[in-house]
């Protein structure tokens, strides 16, 4: 990565190949935010970075890093701290899940999703939060999810990684209310991305609604991050279903969940009561 000095803030994005990071991505540049895209793809990423040098006349630099593998993290740590000029926002939005059974699995694949969702979130803020609050300023943004709040059979253990975003960005917010640095959670509900073809997803009957825009989602994550808010479901209508799942029993909550989750054809057994 080239050394960077100009005066323009700086924002890191993970996940910037496609997505919500890639719409993310768009907006620092609109705003004429110098940029760093990180992905795992090569291709992908160089593809993101010529649209985003088409968009904007800040600076765009890349990390091809794999963050669900522990040398990823500090590979892109490294190459910031290279660049030598200091972050001024972390959006922490690489994500994976893994579909189906849990007993059915793959446990090296489960533990890459734990890796990449949650120890790549926190090892990057562990070097970068400390740095923002010794300068009095700077912005976090984690995507976390929807799942945060809702348990997700057949994704048990994507919900439970995003849950622990969610916990981690409130509390992280709380001590850090009075640094100049803010934490906010981005909350999407299913959004019409790559991500179910990577985990796996295609028969999920979580796939007969309509999806969220990606740049919808990324706009309201966007808009959020720059306001200092704590949170921002989207679309509206999760809003409220995370409202009203909170009042209601997780057994029922997690029942309702497993029949939009659960894949074509599949029949809930039934059980002794």
């Amino acid at each position: 990565m080239q050394s960077m000095t100009n005066s323009k803030s700086l924002a890191l994005i993970t996940g910037a190949s496609s997505g919500i990071g890639l719409e993310l991505a768009k907006c620092f540049v609109k705003d004429n935010y110098d940029v760093i895209l990180v992905a795992e793809d090569r291709a992908g990423l160089d593809a993101a970075a010529a649209e985003m040098r088409s968009l904007g006349s800040g600076s765009v630099e890349t990390i091809v890093a794999d963050l669900s593998q522990y040398s990823g993290a500090k590979e892109v740590r490294d190459a910031v701290q290279s660049g030598g000029k200091p972050l001024d926002v972390l959006v922490n939005n690489a994500g994976i899940g893994v579909y189906g059974k849990f007993i059915d699995n793959d446990l090296e694949e489960e533990l890459k999703s734990i890796r990449l969702n949650t120890m790549s979130f926190v090892e990057l803020t562990k070097f970068f939060a400390p740095r923002m609050v010794s300068r009095g300023a700077g912005r976090i943004l984690f995507t976390a999810s929807v799942a945060s709040k809702t348990p997700t059979p057949y994704m048990a253990v994507y919900g439970a990684t995003k849950a622990f975003v969610y916990e981690f960005a409130q509390g992280l917010r709380e001590e850090l209310h009075d640094t100049g640095v803010t934490v906010t959670a981005l909350m999407p509900g299913p959004t019409d991305t790559n991500f179910f073809e990577r985990a796996g997803a295609q028969d999920s009957k979580l796939l007969d609604e309509k999806l969220a825009d990606p740049a919808d989602v990324a706009k309201a994550g966007y808009d959020a991050l720059m306001a200092g808010e704590a949170k921002v479901v989207v679309p509206l209508k999760y809003r409220v279903q995370t409202a009203i799942n909170q009042v209601v029993p997780d057994t029922l909550v997690a029942k309702q969940s497993r029949k939009k989750h659960e894949p074509h054809g599949e029949q809930e057994e039934e059980r002794p009561r």
